[in-house]
């Protein structure tokens, strides 16, 4: 399951999208409940909006049962999904994520690719408090082996993701879609602190 990603560089022609925030930092480390960027088309212009990595719903009442992941299998059909997916679409960037494998200890590893920043397909929600929205997100996710992994779009899946007019066919399709072939290494244990985000995240084993 992805449960942190890192996106600490970014390029000039990034940080010129509309939102991107004077105060960004970068993050070596993203869990759950933590505030990413969330990249949306809005009236055919790309706009950058912080929010909460955790989709919540307007109706949704429990705040501690916000999911960070969206399963691509049943993206489509699935309640707290289905109208997010046809409506209200995003991406996070990311330079890469981590995984944990093994059976008695698990090991962490780092993934990544050539492009950067990787763009992961997410949904996204509105959530009204007290007169003020707040946005949040999940990250559509694909089975890979015993794992599940963010769903990456290339150039053109994007497009076609953040278009609000792209048919739930052409959606459907990009839900299965390939995915580019990653880098990883194994890390040391510094990483499995949840509370380390700084480069040191990134140590080889």
């Amino acid at each position: 399951m992805c449960g942190r990603f890192a996106f600490f560089r970014w390029n000039a022609a990034f940080a010129a999208l509309p939102g991107f925030p004077d105060d960004q930092q970068p993050h070596w480390s993203i869990s759950p409940h933590a505030q990413v960027l969330l990249l949306r088309e809005i009236e055919g212009q790309r706009q950058l909006s912080r929010v909460r990595w955790g989709l919540t719903p307007p109706w949704l009442k429990d705040l501690s049962k916000t999911p960070a992941q969206a399963r691509a299998e049943t993206l489509a059909d699935q309640p707290m999904f289905r109208d997010a997916f046809r409506l209200r679409r995003g991406l996070l960037p990311a330079n890469g994520f981590y995984e944990w494998r093994g059976s008695a200890r698990k090991r962490p590893y780092w993934l990544t690719a050539d492009a950067s920043p990787l763009y992961f397909a997410a949904i996204w929600e509105a959530y009204p408090v007290e007169g003020h929205v707040y946005l949040s997100a999940a990250v559509v996710t694909q089975a890979a082996s015993n794992q599940r992994r963010p769903l990456i779009l290339d150039e053109q899946g994007q497009a076609l993701w953040l278009d609000p007019q792209t048919p739930v066919e052409q959606l459907r399709e990009l839900l299965i879609a390939p995915q580019p072939q990653l880098r990883e290494r194994v890390l040391a244990n510094l990483v499995n602190d949840p509370k380390l985000d700084a480069p040191e995240c990134l140590t080889p084993a």
